[in-house]
């Protein structure tokens, strides 16, 4: 059995198993999202070759700059050579955290990154976690209760949100601050408070959120539904009902938990889109994050501004996938359990 089996291990020796297990699942998550930052970064450097123009093209059109003034600046930060002489020296210097200065900043670039990662962060939170919140519930809610009318309605509104498009959700709502004065309409703060104001900042936060909720909404709401009313009809649940256990207990601990794996998943896969969202809520709402930043890098040809936003964006992504992945094994017991062995 299965007590023979432990105590054939030893405490011990199912202690070194399990921290070598993690050590060894830590080692392959590093070594995975360093292979992907190294593509990711070389992909971005490669493409950024084959835009038309660099940063110092419109310093040769100011008035009382000359060429040779020009070519001693390209030389000065090195873009005279080779493109991959470039990426390398670059790469270089990012393996020691060190990105690169910001031509159109004047400043590193990990510091720059640094400063916008954390609000971009806190949108894309409040963003996902509204709508989770909203829509698990009402999807598991339309799943219990196939009422034809709930179908209906529910329906409605999920094809309602989701034939909008998510700039034209974002402008809307920027038009309803404007026009209604309740709540802020673009920026992180007031001009009168500081980044201290909690209180402020949530005011100027809601409407944000609030588009990428939006956004999210119906995926979520589909997903929800389908594996709550999958769930329902599974063999365990019916024997349940059959035993008599409550409808509240049923669902809350029996249903909800065998359909929680399609919804890490699916998690898992909106955190790449929730970037890409947040960038658009950021841009409409003068939300000081990485949306702005990416944009302004590209209009400047930034490169180094550009790679370390990329790489902070893909970061973000990679470690969205690692906590699904942690997620799925502390709710399935299956996955932690090696092929053909015991958990």
């Amino acid at each position: 059995g299965s007590g023979v089996g432990l105590a054939d291990r030893g405490p011990l020796g199912g202690l070194g198993g399990g921290v070598g297990a993690v050590l060894t699942a830590v080692a392959r998550v590093a070594l995975r999202t360093g292979a992907v930052l190294l593509l990711v970064s070389l992909a971005t450097f490669a493409l950024g070759q084959f835009a038309p123009g660099e940063f110092f093209d419109e310093a040769r059109l100011a008035p009382g700059m000359s060429a040779g003034a020009v070519d001693g600046l390209r030389a000065r930060y090195g873009l005279d050579r080779p493109w991959p002489v470039r990426y390398g020296r670059w790469l270089a210097g990012a393996a020691h955290g060190d990105l690169g200065p910001s031509l159109a900043y004047n400043a590193p670039v990990a510091s720059l990154v640094a400063e916008r990662v954390g609000n971009t962060l806190l949108l894309a939170a409040s963003g996902a976690g509204l709508a989770w919140l909203i829509a698990v519930p009402w999807g598991a809610w339309a799943a219990v209760r196939a009422q034809p009318s709930i179908a209906r309605v529910s329906a409605v509104l999920i094809a309602v949100t989701l034939a909008l498009p998510d700039l034209l959700v974002a402008l809307l709502l920027r038009l309803f601050a404007l026009r209604s004065g309740l709540l802020p309409a673009s920026g992180m703060t007031s001009p009168a408070a500081d980044g201290s104001d909690l209180a402020d900042v949530l005011r100027h936060l809601i409407l944000p959120a609030v588009a990428v909720a939006l956004s999210l909404l119906p995926a979520v709401w589909r997903h929800a539904r389908s594996a709550v009313a999958e769930t329902f009809r599974a063999p365990f649940v019916l024997a349940a009902k059959a035993n008599g256990i409550p409808p509240a207990r049923l669902l809350f601990r029996h249903v909800l938990p065998a359909a929680a794996n399609p919804l890490i998943s699916l998690f898992g896969l909106t955190i790449g889109s929730l970037l890409s969202l947040s960038l658009i809520a950021e841009t409409i709402f003068a939300w000081p994050g990485l949306g702005p930043l990416i944009l302004e890098a590209a209009s400047a040809r930034d490169m180094n501004l550009i790679l370390g936003a990329v790489l902070a964006s893909a970061l973000l992504a990679m470690a969205g996938s690692a906590v699904t992945d942690l997620a799925l094994r502390a709710a399935d017991p299956r996955i932690r359990r090696p092929a053909g062995g015991r958990p």
